[in-house]
């Protein structure tokens, strides 16, 4: 009789649940290689998904908040930039351009900050005041953590008539470094020379009002920026030094089609402003996200890569228990390689099974991930607190973002899932073709 593919399937069967009831240390062996690969799999799942929610978010608010989908650096010393109408018309024509969907004019200045508690560097970024409500990105990456955005808004229309000093927004990180709140004022210094053709250099100081404090969730992003009224800043602040920038916002920062938008607004701006992509102008940030995530999954895929081991440990000392069956079999007509198709099915389950077992339960962890870290970090801190330590910040924002943006990466999960079962067959082929090549007198003879 010859062994076909239904008692290939049957025999594999028969090696993980056998009819007869016996203690069987390979069957534990088997088992046990589920438990260690379902559990290897749940950091690798977790650690997947968190670092790719991570990785986005940040990407969202570098692209959205920093330099947008393309940026054009206008030179300081022509005509288009030495009004505030004559830079908002020039960016307003800019969004003309085929491809772009909207431009936003904004001056980047760097200064000092005086407050309560000290002084610190900053950087003034003078834009529209509207833009927080225009811009898609500032609207839904920015949280209000104090105040109200809406005067400033609306400073345009209001002139600054209910307030003694313009107005400006800054970051939570610099609000409590200097012990600045709502409705304090902020003095900003910048600088100056004394005249035409003067190497003297004066300082200029400029009160305003803060009208709201906002955060990104992602600290290292927005910890000096204070942000003032692009009009606001062509009269009260020294312009020497400022750097014209237009933020340039297309359908997709993700298109194959940013490279020709990049080289039309190139062609329409001329000699006048270079002309960058975000990937361009972020390309060391981008290059460590994606060193670490690959370094990550990595190192997870060395722990599945050990734990499918124990399969192959497993295999051996299933082959050496049954070796009276394959010798049967062999006998009356079983082929080598259907005795090895049938302890490769095996190991394959035992793959299956360890993806049954570890799938759900990362993908849960992943999905309560920012409750999970919250209730560790209070369960930290309680401890801490009974020991005379200070306050401990797991997800600290100078670092990560706030809280985890979960997403469950699909295409990865079945990659992960596809590698897994091909490691079980890899790390067990050895065991189970020495098992299809067994000749049953010699295992008659040995037994």
């Amino acid at each position: 009789m010859k062994m076909n593919l239904s008692y290939s399937l049957k025999f594999a069967k028969s090696l993980i649940f056998p009819k007869a009831e016996k203690k069987s240390i390979a069957r534990k062996s088997l088992f046990g290689a589920v438990l260690c690969i379902g559990l290897s799999i749940v950091p690798l799942v977790v650690v997947t998904s968190v670092t790719n929610g991570m990785i986005d978010g940040m990407t969202e608010r570098i692209i959205g908040l920093s330099s947008s989908h393309i940026q054009a650096y206008v030179a300081p010393n022509i005509s288009k930039v030495k009004t505030v109408e004559a830079f908002t018309k020039y960016a307003a024509e800019s969004a003309e351009v085929r491809g772009v969907i909207a431009a936003y004019p904004e001056v980047e200045i760097s200064a000092l900050a005086a407050g309560k508690n000290g002084r610190s560097g900053i950087e003034i970024r003078a834009v529209e005041p509207d833009i927080f409500i225009r811009n898609k990105s500032f609207a839904k990456l920015f949280d209000v953590c104090e105040g109200e955005l809406g005067e400033f808004v609306a400073t345009e229309k209001t002139e600054n008539s209910k307030t003694s000093h313009p107005l400006a927004i800054i970051g939570q990180k610099l609000s409590k470094d200097m012990d600045l709140h709502a409705g304090d004022t902020i003095r900003i210094i910048t600088t100056r020379s004394a005249g035409e053709n003067s190497e003297r250099i004066v300082p200029k100081l400029t009160s305003f009002k803060i009208g709201a404090v906002v955060s990104s969730g992602y600290q290292e992003l927005d910890q000096f920026w204070v942000f003032v009224p692009l009009e606001t800043a062509y009269k009260s602040l020294s312009m020497e030094s400022a750097n014209y920038n237009i933020m340039i916002e297309t359908q997709d920062a993700f298109s194959p089609e940013l490279v020709a938008i990049q080289k039309r607004l190139s062609d329409y701006f001329g000699r006048y402003a270079n002309v960058y992509r975000w990937d361009q102008i972020h390309t060391a940030e981008f290059e460590n996200f994606s060193s670490t995530k690959v370094m990550l999954v990595f190192v997870m895929m060395l722990i599945v890569l050990v734990a499918t081991v124990n399969i192959s440990s497993a295999i051996v000392m299933l082959v050496m228990e049954r070796q009276k069956e394959i010798a049967i079999l062999k006998s009356i007509g079983a082929k080598p390689r259907g005795i090895t198709f049938a302890f490769l099915l095996a190991a394959l389950s035992c793959g299956a099974g360890g993806l049954i077992l570890g799938l759900p339960v990362g993908i849960l962890l992943t999905v309560f991930s920012n409750q999970l870290v919250h209730g560790l970090e209070r369960l930290v801190n309680w401890f801490s607190t009974l020991g005379g330590g200070g306050e401990v910040h797991l997800m600290d924002p100078a670092y990560y973002l706030s809280e985890i943006p979960v997403e469950i990466p699909v295409n990865q999960v079945i990659l992960i899932a596809a590698a897994v079962l091909l490691l079980s067959v890899l790390v067990s082929y050895l065991p189970s073709r020495k098992a299809g090549r067994e000749k049953p007198l010699d295992i008659l003879r040995k037994n």
